[in-house]
């Protein structure tokens, strides 16, 4: 197996002595290549001072002074190391001390000057910890009989050597291609690289998902070994004696987006059923695939090393293969084993108690969203709306129709709950928002199309929210996910930009941030036209959601005591890892102090809760999830933010190949941003992004207020401010960049005196 230094030092986490042996059976090092492989990393490691070798073992040097930190360049060669602590300072790295690393990478750097008031510190690359770039978007040249690769990114500052390999090199000159990097710099000698597809003779030229899949190097097919492993499996047989709870005779459903053929991921369903004491027993049933794909497997670790399913237009790159979606996803009809949080509600969607159980159910409907709405149209749940609904086969049970109309309210009942404690939800179109729950963006994301999914978005976030108070309260080792509270400061730029559109937006707590800030905010957006454009502007603001395996806050739902994912583990390892632990509390967990106390604790049920004063899993179990977490929350933080990324590139090449159809043409927009070297603007119909540069301002001399943030002619008294409407004009469109120049040719304001004798920003003519 592939290993990085990274994957290596994360073994070393105190200072304990570990031999050679003991690591390669940890980094699946099952070849003399590989072993020999780590026995150079071993001892180069421990050459530069990052490990201490002694008697044939190593342990991590404690005295080292090493900073941790991802590596950012300029295309100019400026480059610095970003730690991940957020008041961290980031180390500038001149282009002689970076010791091969590339921009994206993962590295350990030695300070070698301290900072001061006006300079970041100054460091040199001693380590590379982890390889940003396994592959490269290049263009081909010929130089002297030899062919050489260009990346396309400039921040890359190299060339690459290209091998012989199936493509003609020599037709391949001037195209685009993807490259796979064979050998990293070494010393002097450039590095090395095959060429593995012809996209074409552009950028514009090439499919838009192989630019993106190349870019981000993501894998379109799975190892064959993987394959093999998957094809072998069979299903799950149902025992009637295992401790599962049996659930098929419960009326159950699962609820996705589309009528069209049934999607292979669909990993959660619900049921709803009144108790003899005349509260509501809802069952929230995820599929459990820790019972397929077990820890070290094949299929695990290709599971882990993707982190997550990426979802590209109409290309879907699944986590796991289809064979593993067969057995584990729930479709009609089919035994299926699950883990089950069962809620006892009030009418009020109070938690009055829950438990969480491995179960047997079969699923009897498979309903679209669109199916849902004309069910609860039908049943007088919602107003008749004939604009809203379309063809859809509806099922002829009325058993089916209390269901989904008991479910809609319960629903809105914890929505409201949610929005008490402070939580708030943002109103944009969801075609790329692929989950349940709140998914990649930390904050909720709602259409007024269908009621289906915020429907069942509700009932999900209440799992992952149970099932997280349990880990907690049981002790055991968890993966959380935690959303940041905001940056103060962009918060204040973005209450400056609303009041220059006449919305005034106001703080709760004058010099702190709060969820409630946010939800008053969208309420606000919700009165004016621009509302979408707003909302995007307000999500510019949020941090992006981490894993940690600390339980923090979680800013988007207003969560102070930790939150987790638990609904999704056919796309997310993150959900994988948890059902694991709690499997492992089932089987291994210690329901009592010592084998000597008579009374006792359901490890399954919240009414243990606040009563557990002992370690729950055996200390090794313990000590091997904590571990293996500790190791993996950077990476699949890491593996998402590259999905999501690949996904907005994605978005964004096909906005800037519509945009390039429309050179020449003019729109009208918001501006979003001003800066000394010009002015963005959000094309309001398009949601599309591109810049006014202030050289094209030609009918006067611009200066810059950053104050105020906006551009204000000496002369004409015409200025440029957040806010501001304006007419602009497509100049010229830059396609795999995806970078718009526009030109203003109307709108903007006037500004008045006081704008004229605010002195407090350079003069510029445009040519910065």
């Amino acid at each position: 197996m592939e290993f990085s230094i990274a994957d290596l030092l994360a073994n070393f986490t105190d200072d304990k002595l570990i031999a050679p042996k003991v690591l390669e059976k940890k980094l699946d090092c099952q070849d003399e290549v590989s072993a020999h492989k780590l026995q150079i990393a071993l001892d180069a490691l421990a050459k530069v001072g990052v490990l201490i070798k002694e008697r044939g073992r190593y342990r991590r040097n404690p005295e080292e002074q090493l900073v941790e930190g991802k590596l950012r360049c300029s295309s100019k060669g400026f480059c610095f190391a970003i730690q991940d602590a957020e008041e961290a300072e980031d180390i500038y790295i001149r282009e002689s001390h970076l010791s091969s690393a590339w921009n994206g990478d993962r590295v350990l750097v030695k300070v070698t000057k301290e900072g001061s008031r006006r300079r970041s510190p100054e460091g040199e690359v001693r380590v590379i910890l982890e390889r940003a770039n396994t592959s490269v978007l290049a263009r081909v040249k010929e130089e002297n009989q030899t062919f050489r690769a260009v990346p396309l990114d400039d921040r890359l500052l190299f060339e690459l050597d290209l091998q012989d390999g199936d493509i003609d090199l020599k037709s391949a000159v001037d195209h685009l291609v993807h490259v796979e990097i064979k050998r990293y710099p070494l010393g002097r000698h450039s590095p090395i690289g095959l060429v593995t597809q012809v996209l074409g003779s552009d950028a514009q030229s090439a499919a838009d998902t192989d630019i993106v899949c190349c870019k981000y190097d993501l894998p379109r097919t799975f190892p064959k070994a993987v394959l093999e492993e998957a094809a072998a499996l069979e299903e799950q047989p149902v025992d009637e004696e295992d401790d599962r709870l049996d659930l098929r005779d419960l009326l159950t459903v699962t609820i996705r987006p589309k009528d069209s053929e049934q999607p292979l991921d669909i990993d959660d369903a619900i049921t709803l059923v009144r108790t003899e004491d005349d509260h509501w027993q809802l069952g929230v049933h995820i599929a459990d695939v820790s019972q397929v794909v077990v820890p070290d497997s094949a299929l695990d670790r290709e599971a882990q090393k993707r982190g997550t399913s990426v979802y590209l237009g109409d290309l879907t790159l699944p986590m796991l293969p289809e064979a593993v979606s067969q057995i584990c996803a729930l479709l009609p009809g089919k035994d299926r084993l699950a883990l089950s949080v069962l809620f006892t509600l009030d009418d009020d969607g109070n938690i009055l108690e829950f438990e969480i159980q491995p179960t047997i159910i079969r699923v009897d409907y498979s309903l679209s969203y669109q199916t849902v709405q004309n069910l609860l149209m039908a049943g007088g749940y919602l107003p008749n709306s004939p604009d809203s609904t379309e063809p859809s086969a509806v099922p002829d049970n009325p058993a089916l129709s209390d269901m989904l109309g008991n479910l809609y309210r319960l629903s809105q009942q914890i929505h409201r709950q949610r929005h008490q404690r402070g939580a708030f939800d943002l109103n944009l179109p969801d075609t790329r928002f692929h989950y349940d729950d709140e998914g990649v963006l930390g904050a909720v994301i709602t259409s007024s199309a269908m009621v289906a999914r915020p429907m069942v978005l509700e009932l999900m976030i209440l799992a992952n929210q149970a099932v997280a108070s349990h880990l907690r309260a049981l002790g055991v080792p968890g993966i959380y996910r935690v959303h940041p509270t905001p940056i103060y400061s962009d918060v204040q730029e973005l209450m400056k930009l609303i009041s220059n559109m006449g919305i005034e937006l106001q703080l709760a707590q004058e010099d702190a941030i709060q969820p409630l800030d946010y939800q008053v905010f969208t309420q606000q957006f919700a009165t004016s036209k621009t509302e979408k454009v707003l909302t995007y502007l307000l999500l510019e603001t949020l941090k992006p959601a981490v894993y940690s395996t600390t339980p923090r806050p979680h800013f988007g739902l207003a969560l102070e005591q930790g939150y987790t994912h638990f609904t999704s583990p056919l796309r997310r390892y993150s959900d994988l890892l948890v059902h694991r632990v709690l499997h492992a509390v089932f089987l291994e967990g210690r329901d009592r102090k010592s084998s000597r106390a008579k009374e006792s604790v359901n490890l399954r049920h919240s009414s243990c809760h606040d009563k557990i004063s002992w370690n729950v899993l055996p200390p090794e179990i313990h000590e091997a999830f904590e571990l293996q977490f500790s190791a993996l929350v950077g990476h699949l933080t890491e593996q998402e933010k590259i999905a999501q990324e690949a996904e907005e590139d994605l978005e964004g090449l096909k906005k800037a190949g519509f945009m390039q159809a429309h050179t020449g043409e003019i729109f009208q927009g918001l501006i979003t941003g001003v800066q000394s070297y010009g002015f963005f603007v959000e094309l309001e119909d398009l949601l599309v992004e591109g810049l006014v540069h202030v050289s094209s301002l030609k009918d006067d001399w611009y200066e810059y207020r950053s104050r105020q943030q906006r551009l204000v002619g000496r002369k004409n008294r015409r200025q440029f401010r957040l806010g501001d409407r304006v007419e602009v004009q497509v100049k010229s469109v830059d396609y795999y960049r995806q970078q718009i120049d526009l030109v203003a040719v109307g709108g903007g304001s006037e500004a008045s005196d006081d704008d004229l004798d605010l002195e407090d920003g350079p003069s510029l003519d445009g040519e910065d």
